[in-house]
């Protein structure tokens, strides 16, 4: 299959093959993504070394991968003895480069690179010489770092202020694939749905190339998951267990902020994390929150107050999200057929409406005519009292051109209309708005829904305006 999306990660990739220096690059991102695939398709014609360590092997396994790997490389001659340390190893492959033809950028590609760095190895540090003392005294060479387990990319290379981290020239975070890039994903697999079937696949599993590589022409969505999901033989019935061990060394930490943020639609705070898992305030829960933001899978959400002890961070993976309301300590096979008819699947479906569209918020506001205006999102909600009455709001756009829009987010399977009632309600969710906020602000009520809006005498009196779901596949 030809690489679908990545237009800016690729753009990079290739850019750095016309740099006059040689460039030290780290890819990462979660397990799945395609960092992989990218790097391989982009320096398809340029890689002249790839190597990928092995899991859970010790350091003579390691670097004795490395040397038969190398091995095949230099079919001109062996390169020497095993190395027995990973300075020695660099050596050979240093010899090896110096052979090859000069001119042309030689592409050095080193992928799962955490588990090379075994106990007292000294991987990062041959590394690291490898480096400096060859890599930038020549101007032709990339040099590629990859791998799934984030935390050790984040702490070793992205964050680490010694070492490796000193040289990296360019990083780039692999993340999901938007509405727009699984659609033409799927399309190239000759999959065509509608683009609410899409939207509701998406829910599901989000973005993750592997996780809808393999589905096949002619299937309805409920076919579909429960070959992914539910069935007896479903193809990602063991993928939880095995995604955050793959990305966190200490993963129990992160599984349990996960499972906490589940249960909680809007999110929650740092400290109603600390008092929902038990866990303590300190630095160990100051790395999982990091790690698990930078991979993608919990948001940090700043309310009304932007005071940052008041943020939110919110469940936005997809997968975990289904998994902890459908999947988790079930015992039975359900079916998809069987979940949609729950009202667990109503509040799932609210829920997991909203988490797309913030990570669509260019799309949305690219399509109100506002994406060159700096923003703040958040959901927003203000308990009732005896004298005034509750109200919640899906999604808010707090623009700084002296505007705010409040979104009404509608996941629903026919054209939606604004009765007297419903227009009723909505012009006092505004006014509870304007009056626990105290904004200034022009405040413009607009809906987003699958089919649209009727547009009847309370839609016109009412919503100022109307989107439907194909803006966020732009």
């Amino acid at each position: 299959m030809k690489l679908i999306g990545r237009v800016e990660e690729t753009a990079l990739l290739n850019s750095l093959l016309h740099k006059d220096e040689s460039e030290f690059v780290a890819v990462y991102g979660r397990r799945r993504i395609g960092k992989t695939y990218l790097v391989r398709q982009v320096y398809a014609d340029r890689i002249v070394f790839e190597c990928s360590g092995l899991h859970q092997k010790d350091m003579a396994q390691q670097l004795e991968n490395f040397w038969l790997t190398l091995a095949e490389y230099n079919k001109m001659e062996k390169p020497g003895l095993p190395p027995k340390t990973w300075l020695q190893a660099f050596a050979q492959l240093r010899s090896y480069l110096t052979k090859l033809p000069s001119g042309e950028k030689k592409v050095v590609f080193l992928d799962e690179i955490p588990w090379f760095e075994t106990p007292r190895a000294g991987f990062l540090a041959a590394l690291d010489n490898f480096w400096n003392q060859f890599c930038t005294k020549r101007d032709d060479i990339i040099l590629v770092i990859c791998g799934s387990a984030a935390s050790w990319i984040i702490q070793k290379v992205i964050n680490d202020r010694g070492g490796v981290h000193n040289r990296i020239t360019q990083h780039l975070q692999l993340m999901p694939f938007r509405l727009g890039e699984v659609k033409l994903f799927l399309e190239a697999q000759n999959v065509r749905l509608s683009i609410k079937d899409i939207v509701q696949l998406y829910m599901c599993v989000g973005g993750i190339p592997f996780y809808i590589k393999d589905i096949r022409p002619g299937k309805s969505v409920a076919q579909i998951l429960d070959e992914l999901l539910l069935g007896s033989g479903a193809r990602l019935k063991d993928e939880f267990p095995n995604l955050y061990a793959a990305l966190f060394k200490h993963n129990q930490g992160h599984e349990t902020v996960v499972q906490a943020l589940a249960k909680k639609n809007k999110g929650l705070t740092r400290n109603e994390i600390i008092k929902a898992t038990g866990m303590t305030s300190g630095g160990g829960l100051t790395l999982i929150l990091e790690e698990l933001l930078q991979c993608g899978f919990i948001q940090r959400i700043y309310p009304l107050t932007k005071v940052s002890e008041d943020c939110l961070y919110r469940l936005v993976d997809e997968f975990s999200l289904f998994y902890f309301r459908f999947l988790h300590n079930k015992k039975g096979t359900d079916s998809w057929q069987q979940i949609s008819a729950t009202p667990a699947f109503i509040n799932w479906t609210d829920y997991a409406f909203e988490n797309v569209c913030f990570k669509h918020v260019f799309q949305i506001k690219k399509a109100l005519g506002i994406h060159g205006i700096v923003s703040n999102e958040y959901s927003w909600a203000q308990k009732g009292n005896a004298t005034t009455p509750g109200a919640q709001i899906d999604f808010i756009i707090d623009r700084s051109d002296n505007c705010i829009n409040l979104l009404e987010l509608k996941f629903h399977n026919t054209e939606f209309e604004v009765t007297k009632e419903y227009a009723g309600h909505l012009r006092e969710k505004v006014e509870v708005f304007k009056q626990h906020t105290h904004t200034r602000k022009n405040v413009f009520l607009t809906l987003l829904t699958v089919f649209g809006a009727k547009r009847n005498e309370h839609f016109l009196a009412t919503v100022a305006q109307d989107l439907t779901l194909d803006v966020l596949f732009d």
